[in-house]
């Protein structure tokens, strides 16, 4: 827990990409400028304190995180009109995990998006995703 020195998202403001969008006590609401072509209004929700995996968050960032998730929908429902949501944690390098600050990805989806209707368990469920059981 804390603060790591070279983390982005212990140090929001040192990219000039990034936006704060908006913020509580123990979380902040972020935009990225460079990711806004993926999927038009994408953000993550983020605690202040560092903590490598979701399973460390307090009851208070929970409660937080709550809180900015309902001030998002709001804000993307009001800014990009959206047809439906996906929501995720990503939690270890196996789960595509490649900043160890955990946060939620909140990500708009349209119905004029290339894969709409193919949502989180749509690419786990990929026959070339099967485990090949070791002997």
């Amino acid at each position: 827990m804390g603060y790591e020195e070279n983390c982005p998202f212990c140090n929001p403001d040192k990219d000039k990409d990034q936006n704060i969008v908006f913020e509580n006590e123990s979380c902040y609401y972020l935009q990225h400028n460079k990711h806004q072509d993926v999927l038009e209004g994408s953000g993550v929700i983020v605690p202040k304190n560092h903590h490598a995996e979701v399973f460390e968050l307090t009851e208070k960032e929970w409660n937080d995180t709550y809180e900015l998730l309902q001030k998002a929908k709001k804000y993307l429902n009001e800014e990009f009109s959206p047809d439906g949501y996906t929501l995720g944690w990503n939690v270890g390098e196996v789960s595509n995990q490649f900043i160890f600050h955990c946060h939620l990805h909140v990500i708009p989806r349209y119905n004029d998006e290339p894969l709409a209707g193919k949502g989180v368990r749509y690419w786990l469920k990929q026959p070339e995703n099967k485990r090949r059981i070791r002997t």
